[in-house]
């Protein structure tokens, strides 16, 4: 449905730390002006045709998750729970559901009574994760490879074609397409909220959400699903399934936001956050933890961060923070204060999150918190209380990127001053500490690239052209840390490109391109440059 779709492009630019030196790029596109929400109009009585531009923040509707809702009740789902509670619109689509008769719909209700869990919730978990990542009527193919789906999708292997049948059979493209002043309403409802949500958090954050990226946040219209949120993301993709209504769950819509906001950092920074390691393993023994976080510390590092940012954002007094940090340390989320009192300082500074996060991170005393952790009674597990997110389902990101880093303190400390000194484009403070690690490891390939930077800051070109070289051919290679190879070419690209040899200047950007695993900030990077140099030779073109 492209009715309703809401373009959120707000907050501050956003660089990171190995784009910190990138400002003495002379082809460098100049700061992009903070953008003020605009409402949307009006959504159109019918449907467009045309395809929307591509935003990193939509409100919709889905076909493929209205047909999958329309199978699933026809088949059976929930057939014997009151609809006392329900929308006048879910009660009477049940009862619509439930007469259709024809072979597709036998076929959908046998795999259905086949795939039935005894927990009602986890089938529908299950059919909502196939709504969100299958493609368009009426093929209704996943939009992922198959070793990118969820369990969940591949448990229902074969249902696409039986959905294709349903779908022609039952003409649920007509009956879509009546729905849509219902869903159009509920999209406009949810519109208001949502930009001042995405507002007040990319402002927080002094972030821009950059339209065309791969990384996508989607709250999915879907009223028959009933008064449960659901949370999803899969790798880049974040997705909400709402039912619409007057009580817009802001709470969780923010909360997830600022997970797909915050999530990449902690994996952008493995080395940064190791060291606050010790202090998760021992709130990993919490019986209230999420089970999901107890072997995951990038995703446990993600939710402290994110809990600790709402506390900070919202109005509460004294007495009232206090408690909520109290229970985030019963519950084992025990970094949720260190960090609440380190955000105070990014409060006050300048830089974007994700280039002051390695300064937060920092900041916290490990053995401070440390001895304060063992006085912590964690909460039995039969002490559970619900809340908003008790209602979400997350299945959390487990891509951590490849890194040569070694498991020492002391190198980690002073790679990651090297990298806080290129930030501040202290030079020869950076060079310090990136010759101190290469002192105990000759080889560390992000020192080397710390070295690299250095040169590049202080415009030598010859130097900086040896040491990215090092780093992208031969022996000395950074193959085992796929973002030290991707960046090492973009600055490579970069100093050709400066000195006017356009052509390997392409090269070495497309190089960057084909770095596996690469970071994302990088391929964009040359993405754009790459784009650059294209139009450049369309403008000069007789």
């Amino acid at each position: 449905m492209k009715a309703g779709r809401l373009k959120a492009i707000l907050g501050l630019c956003a660089t990171v730390a190995f784009q910190a030196a990138a400002q003495s790029n002379p082809r460098a596109p100049a700061r992009p002006q903070t953008e003020a929400p605009s409402k949307a109009a009006a959504p159109p009585a019918s449907l467009r045709t045309q395809s929307a531009p591509q935003n990193a923040v939509t409100v919709d509707g889905s076909e493929a998750m209205f047909t999958t809702m329309c199978a699933l009740l026809a088949a059976g789902f929930e057939s014997n729970v009151s609809a006392d509670n329900w929308t006048a619109f879910r009660a009477q689509m049940r009862e619509r559901l439930r007469q259709q008769q024809g072979p597709a719909v036998d076929a959908v209700r046998q795999f259905y009574r086949q795939h039935e869990l005894r927990d009602p919730g986890a089938t529908l978990s299950r059919y909502l994760w196939f709504g969100l990542v299958s493609g368009p009527a009426p093929a209704f193919q996943p939009i992922l490879r198959r070793d990118e789906l969820p369990p969940e999708v591949i448990a229902l292997l074969g249902f696409s074609e039986l959905l294709s049948s349903y779908y022609q059979e039952q003409k649920i493209g007509d009956l879509w397409r009546q729905v849509q002043p219902i869903y159009n309403r509920e999209i406009q409802r949810l519109q208001e909220p949502l930009t001042q949500i995405v507002f007040t958090t990319t402002g927080y954050v002094r972030e821009i959400l950059e339209p065309y990226s791969v990384r996508k946040f989607t709250i999915v219209v879907e009223p028959l699903v009933g008064r449960i949120t659901n949370v999803r993301n899969f790798g880049d993709r974040y997705a909400l399934v709402l039912s619409g209504g007057d009580d817009v769950p802001q709470d969780v819509v923010r909360h997830a936001f600022l997970h797909f906001m915050l999530d990449p950092l902690p994996l952008m920074y493995p080395h940064v956050i190791a060291v606050k390691r010790p202090l998760y393993e021992t709130a990993a023994k919490a019986p209230r933890l999420e089970s999901d976080l107890k072997d995951d510390f990038p995703s446990y590092f993600a939710e402290c961060m994110v809990r600790a940012v709402e506390l900070r954002m919202k109005r509460m007094s004294p007495g009232e923070r206090e408690a909520a940090l109290g229970r985030n340390d019963a519950d084992g989320y025990v970094l949720v204060r260190p960090l609440v009192t380190a955000l105070a300082s990014f409060e006050t500074s300048e830089p974007s999150m994700k280039r002051y996060f390695p300064d937060l991170i920092r900041s916290i005393d490990e053995k401070a918190e440390a001895k304060r952790i063992v006085a912590i009674q964690f909460a039995s597990a039969d002490a559970a209380q619900a809340d908003n997110a008790a209602a979400e389902a997350v299945a959390r990101p487990k891509k951590v990127l490849p890194t040569t880093v070694p498991n020492d303190a002391e190198v980690i400390a002073a790679l990651t001053e090297g990298e806080r000194q290129i930030a501040t484009k202290n030079s020869r403070a950076a060079e310090a500490s990136f010759k101190k690690v290469l002192i105990k490891y000759p080889d560390q390939s992000r020192a080397w690239f710390g070295l690299g930077v250095v040169a590049y800051m202080d415009h030598d070109a010859a130097r900086a052209k040896e040491v990215f070289g090092r780093l992208t051919t031969g022996e000395h290679a950074a193959t085992g840390d796929p973002r030290v190879l991707a960046w090492s070419h973009v600055y490579l690209a970069r100093i050709y490109d400066y000195e006017g040899n356009s052509s390997v200047a392409k090269t070495e950007y497309e190089s960057a391109l084909a770095v596996q695993g690469g970071p994302e900030e990088a391929r964009q990077a040359a993405q754009k440059e790459l784009a650059t140099d294209a139009n450049d030779k369309q403008v000069a073109r007789p």
